[in-house]
């Protein structure tokens, strides 16, 4: 048995899709999460800003003891996997764990990629896919507007602003055969991106991609092993985070939230 926690960071809320799915598949586990929400969004960030983040969160959860770390963040999964791979402690990404699951869906129809302009742009996840499944078509769609909206309270399936963004994300991927939520915020707006979606679509969560990764690893390992404790981190107002995160987790975790200091990222 190994108590020592997994750590997971992101941008923000988002993470914590990959957190419930940790949860899920190993809820003895103990759990360090970082939410770097005083630099948000990280879909707008250059390369060397986005290189710096990723170097220092790295740094961050590793200063907590973790026996592995799940980057919960398509952006930075796709944009720095070299600083992951070479990192001290065990990190995972959600890059390579999405793109095999998205290999073994059936069909013939075109595969589609929602993700930030940041992981888009680097096209790491395009090119994985099509390596992956050569002769689909694949089409990556940026979602520039999704994590501002989710990170300002506009989770809501009936939100109207989040359904408008939704609507037009989705509308170059009817009759597709699958989507990959490439950014872990994605997974709090399924429904919302669902509904404009075909019925027979599939949608890959990385988020839970991710996780499964990591538990994978730690059965491999022999690493299970913990009494289920949580301790929440953000870079941003603690107050904010915790009242928005009790909505998406259904409980209430204000007493295990705190504040810890980041550098800031010149432009």
């Amino acid at each position: 048995m190994d108590p020592r926690p997994i750590g997971v960071f992101d941008s923000g809320l988002g993470g914590l899709t990959a957190l419930t799915e940790l949860r899920r598949l190993m809820p003895e586990e103990n759990i360090v999460y970082f939410g770097d929400t005083g630099r948000l969004p990280y879909g707008e960030k250059t390369l060397p800003q986005l290189r710096c983040m990723a170097g220092q969160d790295l740094s961050l959860i590793a200063s907590y003891g973790v026996k592995a770390i799940l980057v919960a963040c398509g952006t930075l999964s796709s944009n720095t996997p070299d600083l992951l791979d070479g990192f001290s402690v065990p990190s995972f990404g959600v890059l390579r764990p999405s793109i095999e699951t998205m290999a073994r869906i059936p069909g013939e129809g075109p595969l589609g990629i929602l993700a930030t302009a940041a992981t888009i742009r680097s096209g790491a996840f395009e090119r994985a896919l099509r390596a992956a499944c050569p002769g689909r078509e694949i089409i990556p769609v940026p979602c520039p507007e999704l994590v501002p909206l989710i990170e300002s309270g506009h989770a809501d399936p009936t939100d109207p602003l989040l359904l408008d963004a939704a609507e037009r994300y989705t509308a170059p991927l009817r009759g597709a055969s699958a989507v990959l939520l490439g950014c872990t915020h994605y997974g709090i707006v399924e429904e919302a991106l669902r509904a404009f979606l075909d019925k027979d679509t599939v949608l890959v969560s990385a988020a839970a991609c991710g996780a499964r990764a990591v538990r994978d690893y730690l059965e491999a390992e022999e690493l299970r092993g913990g009494e289920g404790r949580e301790t929440f981190l953000v870079s941003g107002e603690p107050g904010r985070f915790a009242e928005l995160a009790a909505l998406l987790l259904g409980r209430s975790i204000a007493d295990r939230v705190r504040q810890v200091p980041v550098m800031r990222i010149e432009p």
